[in-house]
């Protein structure tokens, strides 16, 4: 245990966010850099060390949180980082990205603020990085088989890593033209700067995985060639069919999926436009889905100079404390303000689009929406409170619904699918095409980054289960289990 008395100690302190007029200016992350190390011992000196570390089930990849935070306590950063590691290939996204389902689990928030363990995460990875502790590890002898992998979001690039430190050669095939999936297209700068995916790429380029950017299996590779290249193959390509809005006026120029105005921000930020053309400068924007991607399009619009940024949520508004039907140690649905709803605009709960209202030229100008309500466990309009909003750029954030089925991967290999439109897996994480493995979002449905990265070391080790008859790396969560979270 780090200190026996941190708890009573130290109350919860959080990173210090730059202030909104100075962070609107540019696209860097909004956290003051440096601001945590000050302060991390003692977060992590709060940590119980638990006879029973609820924040273990809480947590995907199970990560030995207790064990380093007592390493952070000590501000011993190697050792700490080396716990960290052993669970999680990539704790500067998750300790960035994650909405932190363990530290919904701690004990000490039953009746005390958590260990902010989400900060402490990050500390640890950001201060191994500046010491040269994350070194490349590549395999001591290679296995002669190989392994694609399509997909080179967080699943893929942590079965990849796996499967090429067991000494496969990787290949990782990414359709866009950088690596890094919905990390590096979908996640705006201002909450992971593209430099933490640059440096990991190139640690697993020095430990042999092999990048292949450009080419989408299924239309620029059939899937049935790739296969016969390859020794075994592990799908990582998301769940990208966006939920889609079927109004009247849907149609209408200026609305867009949020993955079609998200990725071109992130573009200008690598420098490929000078604006984007996609741009909510100047206009009256709405997001629909009130979800981590809807607060996403939000403080892109701020930077952008949106005149204004309203978000709709057809759900009611969550509490801010939890509902007794969600009683610790699960994951509480509660009222939360990310960054950027710091930065502005309004909130509404309770709405349904009815229709969009476009001028003489196409584009659309007006939004119209009703409150609704619960009628018999159906959300239902209520009379009387239909109105209209100024619209002119709408950006529907409302999750998505599963694999893309247009480029033909899935018809081509052959796969079956489960009941709710997902690729179909065993425990192993092995579809019904030998040899074919499936994680992440492709095999379980829209989900969080933690457990992307969990199914891809789980399917990794399925799959090298199946190159080799037996495997040493860790094993795999079951595909039909469910954290706590969910």
């Amino acid at each position: 245990m780090a200190d026996p008395k941190g708890f009573l100690n130290h109350g919860r302190e959080v990173a210090k966010s730059r202030p909104v007029d100075v962070r609107l200016k540019d696209w860097n992350e909004v956290y003051v850099p440096g601001s945590l190390l000050p302060i991390i011992s003692k977060q992590a000196s709060r940590c119980m060390d638990c006879g029973i570390p609820f924040c273990h089930n809480g947590c995907p990849l199970g990560n030995l949180i207790p064990e380093w935070n007592d390493y952070a306590y000590r501000e011993d950063w190697t050792e700490a980082s080396e716990r960290l590691h052993a669970t999680n290939n990539f704790p500067e996204f998750t300790g960035r990205l994650c909405p932190a389902p363990c530290e919904a689990a701690c004990v000490l928030g039953i009746n005390q603020p958590p260990v902010t363990i989400k900060n402490v995460e990050v500390s640890i990875i950001d201060k191994a990085w500046d010491s040269g502790d994350v070194k490349p590890q590549a395999p001591e002898r290679l296995s002669g088989k190989t392994v694609a992998v399509i997909g080179s979001g967080p699943a893929g690039l942590a079965a990849a890593q796996q499967l090429t430190r067991a000494g496969h050669t990787v290949a990782v095939y990414e359709r866009a033209d950088r690596v890094g999936g919905l990390l590096r297209y979908g996640i705006p700068e201002f909450k992971m700067e593209k430099r933490h995916i640059n440096r990991r790429i190139e640690q697993m380029r020095a430990e042999g995985t092999r990048f292949r950017t450009g080419i989408e299996i299924g239309r620029d590779l059939k899937a049935t060639d790739l296969k016969k290249r390859y020794d075994a193959v592990v799908i990582a390509a998301g769940a990208t069919t966006a939920r889609d809005l079927p109004v009247p006026g849907r149609e209408l120029k200026g609305v867009y999926q949020a993955m079609e105005y998200l990725p071109l921000a992130n573009k200008v930020q690598e420098g490929d436009y000078v604006t984007s053309p996609i741009s909510a400068e100047g206009k009256h924007v709405v997001v629909i889905g009130g979800g981590d991607t809807g607060a996403d399009c939000v403080g892109t619009a701020h930077r952008q100079g949106a005149a204004s940024v309203t978000q709709l949520e057809i759900m009611p508004r969550p509490g801010e404390e939890r509902n007794p039907n969600q009683p610790w140690p699960t994951f509480p649905m509660l009222y939360k303000v990310t960054s950027a709803h710091e930065e502005g605009g309004e909130r509404v709960y309770s709405v349904s689009t009815t229709h969009f209202e476009g001028d003489e030229d196409g584009n659309v100008q007006w939004l119209h929406l009703t409150e609704v309500e619960f009628i018999d466990g159906r959300l239902t309009p209520k009379p009387g409170t239909e109105r209209k909003i100024p619209a002119q750029l709408v950006t529907l954030a409302m999750g998505f619904t599963g694999t893309d089925r247009e480029n033909g991967l899935v018809e081509q290999f052959g796969l079956e699918l489960d009941e709710r439109g997902n690729i179909a897996r065993d425990a192993d994480f092995a579809t019904n095409v030998p040899g074919v493995f499936v994680a992440g979002d492709a095999g379980r449905g829209q989900s969080l980054i933690v457990w992307a990265i969990a199914e891809g070391r789980s399917a990794a080790r399925g799959c090298d289960r199946f190159l080799t008859g037996a495997s040493e790396l860790p094993a795999p969560i079951r595909p039909t289990d469910r954290s706590l979270m969910v």
